[in-house]
């Protein structure tokens, strides 16, 4: 039986999720093995769920005492 992943089954590989890149100091996304481009996926591209960061929630609406009343 297939067991569902953490984010899905349907990751699309991405450098930013890859267990061999990191950033420098200056922010920029660098790979371990010298991928050719960010663009494209090396062949040693491992899925790291750990540096997913998370969607931020949309912010709750205002409600007052009249919205509750009926």
């Amino acid at each position: 039986m297939f067991r569902k992943k953490l984010f899905g089954n349907n990751i699309a590989p991405d450098c930013t999720y890859c267990f061999y890149s990191e950033k420098n100091s200056g922010g920029k996304l660098i790979c371990r093995y010298g991928s050719p481009t960010m663009g494209t996926v090396c062949q040693r591209y491992m899925y790291d769920p750990l540096k997913r960061e998370p969607k931020t929630l949309p912010d709750m609406p205002k409600f007052t005492a009249d919205d509750f009343k009926l």
